[in-house]
């Protein structure tokens, strides 16, 4: 099937090291991929964790599951997709760090020019989460957790607006996930 999301001229090749990564399940692989599109789409310069929330709630169904129902779904994804239509140009152009990491700028072959500092973290966070469980990949839900586990990040700011506790969210799947 042919990509018919334009390439923009100015922007970096994607960086496909993460969809590789033996950590990541390919269901989180294809996430990933699909943050990066949307990254590209809107212009942005990296990937955020805005990106990543919209991604992992269109792909897996268990992360969806982990809100309180339809209704708190539904506000989130309204309000991502206003993101993607507009909402989202204040962020255009401007790094994402919620001081989880420093800020570091990386070279072309390291990939870390694509990921914002908070995203970054949160895909650290998501693979500490897995070990601890036991997994050797990351999946949606160790995601899902480390995003709403970061008070300062986008994807927060995006659940708290749409209704969301998210540090209650990050606390149901703490508990679902310690129950596997």
């Amino acid at each position: 099937m042919q990509n018919r999301t334009p390439r923009i001229p100015q922007q970096p090749a994607p960086n496909h090291r993460a969809e590789t990564d033996a950590g990541l399940t390919a269901e989180l692989a294809a996430v990933v991929t699909g943050a990066r599109r949307r990254a590209l789409r809107d212009g942005d310069q990296q990937i955020d964790t805005a990106h990543l929330l919209h991604s992992l709630i269109e792909s897996d169904p268990e992360v969806r599951t982990a809100f309180a129902g339809g209704p708190q779904l539904a506000r989130v994804l309204g309000y991502l997709v206003q993101r993607s239509i507009g909402y989202g140009l204040r962020w255009q152009g401007a790094i994402e760090d919620s001081g989880a990491i420093p800020v570091v700028s990386g070279t072309p072959d390291t990939g870390v020019e694509h990921w914002s500092p908070s995203a970054a973290s949160a895909m650290d966070d998501a693979h500490r989460r897995a070990r601890l469980r036991g997994r050797e990949q990351a999946c949606g839900l160790d995601l899902i957790a480390a995003l709403a586990a970061d008070r300062r990040c986008r994807a927060v700011e995006v659940l708290e607006r749409a209704g969301v506790d998210a540090a209650l969210l990050a606390d149901r799947i703490g508990e679902a996930s310690g129950r596997e």
